[in-house]
């Protein structure tokens, strides 16, 4: 975590909060020393943020501090709340369901009172429906993919042979009823496409991915003709 996104965890928190907060239970919620905590919020206030309290008694955020205001448009915001929705509703991963929210807190948190009420009334909603059911984590694809690091899969192919698999993922893609992992497969050496709801087994492996998930997205995307943005 950079320290700027530290900051604005801190920020929502104390936000969170009518209440004061005692520092060392912020700092165990953000994961860093009281001295760090104490560090934070004196760069907080320095840049306006009218916290108080003092070590040993509790700190709260007094009402009317905000962040530089951010200027959506209305379609902007409806495009931000549909996304959060559609994560929160059809993507079977709690930790990005969740962090989907959040962000769509902060997001609000800090918008003029006419532009919250927009996310608020937002009329554009996510129906449910029917998802072929995983048995792996897609929280730990994710992380391999951020931390570039390989993965060992066992895996079934459309006709059920089973196989065991290492492979270099890069990519997942949210069909309406299934979720595909892209990735390097050792075995065949070339890239595939894994259905999560085919693999019955995943394992992290603590070996690095040998190229960047950055250059094997472009060379897949181009190789399948698929436009980036």
């Amino acid at each position: 975590m950079s320290r700027t996104e530290r900051l604005l965890d801190l920020l929502q928190l104390l936000r969170n909060r009518t209440v004061p907060v005692t520092g060392p239970d912020l700092a165990a919620q953000l994961g860093i020393s009281i001295r760090t905590l104490y560090r934070d919020i004196l760069t907080l206030q320095g840049q306006g943020a009218d916290i108080r309290g003092e070590p040993g008694l509790g700190y709260v955020l007094r009402p009317g501090f905000t962040l530089p205001p951010l200027m959506f448009s209305a379609d902007e915001i409806e495009a931000l709340v549909l996304g959060s929705r559609w994560v929160a509703r059809r993507v079977e991963d709690r930790r990005l369901g969740d962090a989907a929210a959040n962000a769509l807190s902060k997001i609000t948190a800090v918008l003029p009172a006419q532009l919250r009420d927009t996310v608020e009334a937002a009329t554009l909603l996510v129906p449910g429906g029917d998802i072929v059911p995983v048995r792996v984590e897609l929280s730990t694809i994710r992380l391999a993919i951020r931390t570039e690091h390989k993965l060992r899969i066992e895996y079934r192919n459309g006709d059920g042979a089973p196989s065991e698999r290492i492979v270099w993922p890069f990519a997942v893609a949210f069909f309406e009823k299934v979720r595909v992992v892209m990735a390097w497969c050792e075995l065949r050496q070339d890239y595939r496409a894994f259905r999560l709801d085919r693999i019955s087994e995943l394992h992290s492996l603590p070996d690095r991915n040998p190229r960047r998930r950055a250059v094997m997205l472009a060379e897949w995307r181009q190789r399948e003709g698929i436009a980036g943005r």
